[in-house]
């Protein structure tokens, strides 16, 4: 991999590890960015982490940008050498697939999709090599997906599917954006799935709906009193389908504050994956069960 340097501006820099997404890409910005973080440079004011790249922004009254991009280059060489696991959390995601209300959205913009006849699963599942909607829903939940982003608009975070490279899914995004998408949609655009944290504008595939919130700014729901955001980068999130009852269920539990996401502490090691994939989703999924 060939790290890109750029200024944007007078404040920001924007280091790029890879063209494409990748875990190691992921793993080699992390490394750089929590670097950065550590060497407390002095005028740096925010260090923004991304799917395979990362940017600083800086004051130039108090750090020249000649000299915080030669700070940043200095500091990818120890992020080089640094191992590719960290300790994070693996979490239990609900999703209602086939729900009414992306339904209607899906049709009432049909005129901007590659396929007007088709839902968006219809459609996903037959690029995809699927023989039903139904397969093509087992294959988008049955492994974790890692959070490598979290952004675009507050709160909505970029998941990369955990599985082979030739098995992952691909989706294209709609021909033109709609202008609406339900909030707390499960979509899909390109490699990523996400989740809408907010109803507007958008262009991913809709697969279906979750019931539990991802981003309060008035931090009303019991589980993002902390922080008003719910996701980080490095998550790993395991989709549970459930139908409209278990939906309704849930949604109540969270408006009366007795929701809590269920999820349980693990570490993700890169190399261990590489080595055995299938080995290392089964036993982050043990650790989610057992919790």
């Amino acid at each position: 991999m060939k790290t890109r340097y750029t200024f944007g501006g007078d404040e920001h820099i924007f280091v790029e590890m890879d063209d494409e997404m990748s875990l190691e890409a992921f793993f080699k910005a992390i490394a750089i960015a929590r670097a950065v973080e550590a060497a407390k440079i002095e005028g740096v004011t925010e260090i923004l982490p991304a799917n395979a790249s990362f940017e600083v922004r800086f004051n130039p009254d108090v750090i020249h940008p000649d000299v915080m991009m030669a700070r940043l280059k200095e500091l990818e060489g120890a992020a080089n050498n640094a191992e590719p696991r960290m300790k994070t959390r693996i979490i239990e995601v609900p999703v209602y697939y086939q729900d009414p209300w992306t339904h209607e959205t899906v049709m009432r913009f049909r005129e901007r999709h590659q396929d007007p006849n088709a839902t968006d699963l219809e459609y996903a599942a037959r690029i995809n090599g699927y023989d039903s909607v139904e397969a093509f829903i087992e294959a988008h939940h049955a492994n974790p997906w890692f959070v490598s982003m979290v952004g675009f608009v507050s709160g909505l975070p970029f998941l990369y599917q955990l599985v082979e490279r030739e098995k992952q899914i691909e989706v294209p995004k709609y021909l033109r954006p709609r202008t609406d998408t339900p909030k707390q949609t499960v979509g899909y655009g390109g490699c990523f799935s996400c989740i809408y944290s907010v109803r507007g504008a958008g262009g991913y595939q809709m697969f279906g709906i979750t019931p539990m919130t991802i981003y309060d700014p008035e931090q009303k729901v019991s589980y993002l009193k902390d922080f008003l955001v719910f996701f980080k980068p490095g998550d790993i999130v395991k989709w549970k389908p459930i139908d409209r009852a278990e939906y309704d269920s849930i949604l109540e539990q969270v408006a009366a504050g007795t929701y809590t996401p269920r999820m349980a502490e693990v570490e993700f090691d890169l190399d261990a994956f590489n080595a055995d994939m299938s080995g290392t989703n089964a036993k982050l999924m043990e650790a989610l069960n057992g919790n």
